[in-house]
């Protein structure tokens, strides 16, 4: 079993190599984001709640979150292949609540595989990818908020990943299947 925590900001490419990744292994997919979007498009109380914090380019609580993945992560079953952690964790503590649902399995993170994007490619990406799919969030002022809640709360996790000994560094800037390969070599190593 091979649960990975796949890394990086806002438009980074966590969702293409997610995809990538489920296709050549397997895996089973919790995307935190593609989680709340669907419990707020369903107006769910968890929605109504979490609709509260994106819309101002907050983090969910913590608590709330661990406890959505843990029933969604309880869904594939005991034999899965590993799940890939998409958008979760995003601070230290919840890195350290995720190890702790896991161990509570008998089970890991194998590799925290960090996707490595220029703040300038970011920001492109997410205004092409708001024009093409409409997402509300993806717009000038919410992606530079998002982008500074990256820095300032989440990009401490790559030091404590690398204290783990599970950190992976990934060029994110080039075409999709090179990078790909190079997430490849990392799993087929695990």
């Amino acid at each position: 079993m091979k649960n990975i925590v796949i890394f990086g900001a806002p438009g980074s490419g966590k969702g293409t190599q997610s995809e990538k990744m489920i296709e050549k292994y397997g895996f089973g997919h919790i995307s935190t984001g593609d989680v709340l979007r669907n419990e707020i498009k369903n107006g769910t109380e968890l929605g109504k709640t979490a609709k509260g914090y994106i819309d101002n380019g907050q983090l969910i609580p913590d608590d709330l979150m661990v406890s959505i993945l843990a029933h969604v992560y309880d869904g594939f079953g005991k034999d899965h292949k590993g799940v890939i952690f998409d958008g979760f964790p995003r601070t230290i503590p919840q890195a350290e609540a995720l190890k702790k649902m896991l161990a509570e399995r008998g089970h890991k993170v194998a590799a925290m595989i960090e996707l490595d994007v220029p703040e300038e490619e970011l920001k492109k990406r997410l205004l092409l990818r708001g024009k093409e799919s409409g997402r509300s969030d993806d717009n000038e002022a919410t992606i530079q908020k998002r982008l500074t809640v990256y820095h300032n709360q989440t990009a401490p996790l790559i030091e404590w990943y690398e204290k783990e000994g599970i950190h992976y560094h990934i060029n994110g800037l080039g075409n999709v299947d090179s990078i790909f390969g190079d997430i490849c070599k990392v799993i087929d190593n695990l």
